[in-house]
C-alpha cells in the first residue's frame, strides 16, 4: 500500500491510498476532490472506497463531487455521524475492521474533538514495517484537536487508546499545525531535550516549505504534551491535581495561545 500525501485548503492533508496491483485507490478526508482527482488520473488508478474520520466540511467537502466520478465507491464513517458526512454508505464503530487492498484497518472510537471521531489503523504486515495511523484532528503532531462536541475526559480516553499504539507507527495527521503546536509545547515543557531538538528539526523544515507530516508515535509520546497529560512535571506547571485537570489546562492554554 503506497500513500501519497495531497496538500489542500490552507493547511489541510488529504492521504490517496494506491494498490498498485490492482490500479485501485481509496483516499482519508478528501477536503477537496481537485487534488484527489489529478492524482488518480496520474496513477490510472480507480477510487473504490472513502475514509472519512468525522464530519467537519474540511474533512469531507470533496465526498459528493468524488461520488460523482466514481459513485460505487464506499463512504465510511463514524456510527455516530450518520446524516452528517455526504454519501455515508458504511457506518463504523469500535472494534470494526476495514479493508483495502490487502490491508485490513482496525477503527478506534475516538470522541473528543467530535462526538463521533473514529481513526483508522492499519498495523505492520512485517515486523520492522510501520503501522499507518490516520486519526483525522484528535491527535495532531505535537498537539491534539480542539474539543468542540466532546469532554476532556473523553479525549483523554480516546488519546489514550492511540497512545497505547506501538512506537514506530506513522501518525498522518490532517493539518499542517506542527510548528505552532511545538512552539506552545515548549512553554509547558521548556527543559525537555527532545522537544528542543525536535522544534528545530521542524522549524528548519518550514523554512523550507516541507511537510511534518506524517510524524511517528514514539516522538509524540517524548514530546507532545497532550499525550503527557500524567507527566508531573507538566501537570506542576499548569497547577493541577489530576489527569483530567491537566489535561483541560492545557487545552485551555493552547486555545488561547
Amino acid at each position: 500500500m503506497q500513500i501519497d500525501r495531497l496538500p489542500a485548503l490552507s493547511d489541510n492533508y488529504i492521504f490517496l491510498l494506491h494498490d498498485p496491483t490492482r490500479q485501485e485507490a481509496a483516499v482519508v478526508d478528501p477536503a477537496d476532490a481537485t487534488p484527489v482527482l489529478r492524482r488518480l488520473e496520474q496513477l490510472g488508478a480507480k477510487l473504490v472506497a472513502i475514509f472519512n474520520t468525522h464530519h467537519h466540511h474540511d474533512h469531507v467537502g470533496g465526498n459528493a463531487r468524488l461520488l460523482q466520478h466514481f459513485p460505487a465507491a464506499i463512504v465510511y464513517g463514524g456510527i455516530n455521524d450518520q446524516g452528517r458526512i455526504p454519501g455515508q454508505t458504511v457506518s463504523l464503530q469500535e472494534g470494526d475492521h476495514v479493508t483495502f487492498g490487502d490491508r485490513s484497518a482496525q477503527v478506534f472510537f475516538i470522541p473528543g474533538h467530535t462526538k463521533a471521531h473514529i481513526a483508522y489503523y492499519f498495523p505492520p504486515v512485517k515486523p520492522n514495517d510501520t503501522g499507518e495511523l490516520f486519526c483525522g484532528d484528535t491527535l495532531f503532531a505535537g498537539g491534539c484537536g480542539r474539543l468542540f462536541e466532546g469532554t476532556p475526559a473523553q479525549m483523554i480516553d480516546s488519546l489514550s487508546k492511540l497512545r497505547q499504539l506501538p512506537d514506530n507507527t506513522r501518525v498522518w495527521c490532517a493539518h499542517e499545525y506542527t510548528l505552532k503546536n511545538l512552539q506552545f509545547a515548549l512553554t509547558v515543557d521548556q527543559q525537555n531535550p527532545d522537544l528542543q531538538h525536535r522544534l528545530a528539526i521542524v522549524e528548519a523544515a518550514r523554512q523550507r516549505s516541507e511537510a511534518t507530516v506524517p510524524s511517528v508515535l514514539g516522538v509524540e509520546k517524548r514530546t507532545n504534551p497532550f499525550l503527557r497529560w500524567d507527566d508531573r512535571e507538566i501537570r506542576a506547571k499548569v497547577k493541577a491535581s489530576n489527569d483530567i485537570q491537566t489535561f483541560s489546562r492545557l487545552r485551555g492554554m493552547k486555545d488561547m495561545f
